[in-house]
């Protein structure tokens, strides 16, 4: 069975800026009769509403085979509510919620509440805390709303998720936004494919490049070649080549159309605004594996919420979200003009844009995508150190020789022979042990990684170092133990896994109630991995004790090393995975079992 996917949603109350007066009128039915008529009309209207569900109580959702229509391409996907679109679900802080979920497919569904804390047996995930939901069947989900901010909801199930079935989550606090704007939108990214999930997993697991539309050609290595010399890009090609690995290997899969809301580029999502007034901007990155870069250009974003937790305001010109995180944006327009909501995936293989736009019909510009970033040897540090290289299947060392390993401390040089060092620009050989120094730009990547993030404008690109928590949620005490996860994986074969075992060979990691626990991440691939732990905050070690961020979804860059505190103050047993679709399934994925109970 697999454990990992979306599927699940609910009602309709509309988002903020649009919608607001039609609610105020109508019956709850009524209204959700006048949403679903809105639905059914391809208006201008359309363009920047969602369906939205507010109603205290009791909220019912149908997943559905849909027919999906991105502009570029139409297939049959998951949703919910008979829709394409992702539904926005908003809760007050404090209420108790009672969610029907009806499952109109022919195969099992489940919705895992992304981000919220809640009892383990309303987690939504099959195998792991419910059996799932059978076709024909209805779930009823209950559970309190302890928690305010920007979450989100997917199904858990199959590949569900990268077939479309996610939602969007807002919780009003309590007393009130911290920071208020006058107007609040939600951008739900996500990176719609022609092939099913099915599929895609299919041809990856028989060709990992399958997707890799940026391979480099005879073209590349002329321009690399006048660029450094021929020589020179001769010996980097060979490199790779006996490693049978790839600098543009940054995305598994491209060709997919990036959307927002569920509305591609030629769709146009656009969010009204009056000049002069702050517009509260959630993003969600609901994408199965694309990381986007975000920028409004001529508009600093002044960042105020990660993973629906309060942070100090950060202005920025341009953030990075990874898959499953979440940030909420301040911005203010102040002129009668569109404004271009970017979003530019990290390989630079797609992009959406949306508009904020003073009145209907308005389109901002569409630029130009920027060029491709390339791997270094920096992003490989952590798979040619600390570790034993006679089990990195689908790597051929037979070639590795004329290399100087005096200063390589920790490595098994055995079987590395033929490979020619002298062309490894950018890595500082010092440390391989599995852990790259962290670079002066931005400390959450290898110093020289190709994939540290640069503003469009030259300006301030948002950093994990940036990122401090508004009020503490817990008293700072140190963990009393540490539990190293190295990322591990083979290309080669497309297997995904946590210290070299994957999911089903693995045990379940054990803490205990009312601990403090200290998770060391040890990425020794050349891939970025979003790790999501289930039900349990996760605090992001970056010296600032209890104001450290505090988040559900914790990037960890090639070749480095992350700390996070974990809390463990929630019972029972919880998914813990990289949140890359196919990473997941490939077998990065463990159970974690909380015993003990509060007194």
């Amino acid at each position: 069975m697999r454990l990992f996917n979306a599927s699940f949603l609910a009602r309709s109350d509309t988002a903020l800026s649009t919608s607001e007066h039609l609610s105020g009128s109508l019956s709850r039915r009524q209204f959700g009769l006048a949403a679903a008529a809105a639905l059914a009309m391809p208006s201008a209207l359309q363009a920047h509403q969602n369906p939205t569900i507010t109603s205290k109580g009791t909220y019912d959702i149908t997943v559905d085979r849909v027919r999906i229509d991105t502009g570029d391409f139409r297939k049959t996907g998951v949703g919910y509510n008979n829709s394409q679109f992702p539904t926005v679900l908003r809760f007050k802080e404090g209420e108790e919620v009672t969610i029907n979920v009806k499952n109109n497919l022919n195969e099992t569904t489940s919705i895992h509440w992304h981000g919220l804390i809640l009892p383990f047996t309303q987690d939504g995930v099959p195998g792991i805390s419910f059996n799932g939901i059978p076709p024909g069947e209805t779930f009823t989900y209950r559970f309190p709303i302890t928690q305010a901010g920007t979450y989100w909801f997917h199904s858990h199930s199959g590949f569900q998720e990268p077939d479309g079935a996610y939602g969007a989550i807002v919780i009003e606090p309590r007393g009130g936004e911290r920071v208020r704007a006058d107007r609040d939108y939600v951008v739900q990214l996500a990176d719609n494919h022609p092939h099913s999930g099915r599929k895609i997993m299919r041809n990856l697991k028989r060709m990992p490049d399958y997707y890799n539309r940026s391979q480099r050609t005879l073209q590349t290595l002329v321009k690399d070649s006048r660029a450094d010399s021929l020589q020179a890009a001769l010996q980097e090609r060979g490199m790779w080549g006996r490693m049978r690995m790839m600098p543009t290997d940054i995305e598994d899969v491209q060709g997919f159309t990036a959307s927002i809301n569920g509305w591609s580029t030629s769709q146009n999502w656009t969010g009204l605004f009056r000049a002069g007034e702050k517009v509260r901007l959630r993003f969600i990155n609901a994408s199965a594996m694309t990381y986007f870069d975000m920028r409004i250009p001529g508009l600093k974003m002044t960042v105020v919420q990660a993973d629906g937790n309060d942070v100090k305001p950060v202005t920025v010109d341009e953030l990075r979200i990874a898959v499953a995180e979440t940030y909420d944006v301040i911005v203010q327009p102040r002129e009668n003009k569109a404004y271009s909501i970017i979003a530019e995936s990290v390989g630079r293989t797609g992009m959406v844009r949306g508009t904020l736009a003073p009145r209907e019909g308005m389109a901002g510009a569409v630029p130009a995508m920027r060029s491709k970033p390339l791997l270094t040897m920096a992003d490989m540090g952590g798979m040619m150190g600390g570790m034993d290289h006679s089990n990195m299947a689908g790597m051929d060392h037979s070639n590795m020789a004329g290399m100087d390993h005096s200063n390589m401390a920790g490595m098994d040089h055995s079987n590395m022979a033929g490979m020619d060092h002298s062309n490894m620009a950018g890595m500082d050989h010092s440390n391989m042990g599995g852990r790259s120094e962290p670079s002066s730009v931005d400390p959450s990547y290898a110093n020289g990684s190709g994939l540290i993030p640069r503003a469009y404008n030259g300006g301030k690109f948002l950093s994990y170092a940036d990122l401090t928590a508004a009020r503490p949620k817990y008293k700072y005490r140190k963990p009393s133990r540490t539990i190293e996860l190295r990322l591990t994986g083979n290309m080669e074969r497309y297997i995904w896994s946590i210290n070299d075992v994957k999911f089903n060979d693995a045990e379940p990691i054990v803490l205990k109630y009312g601990e403090r626990v200290r998770i060391r991440f040890i990425n020794e691939t050349m891939m970025a991995h979003p790790m999501h732990l289930h039900g349990l905050w996760s605090l992001v070690d970056m010296g600032k004790g209890s104001r450290n961020p505090i988040k559900h979804t914790v990037n960890v860059n090639p070749a480095m090393t992350v700390d996070i505190d974990v809390e463990v103050d929630e019972p029972g047993q919880w998914a813990f995975h990289c949140h890359l679709s196919y990473h997941a399934d490939a077998g990065m994925f463990r159970k974690v079992v909380v015993r003990g109970r509060p007194a």
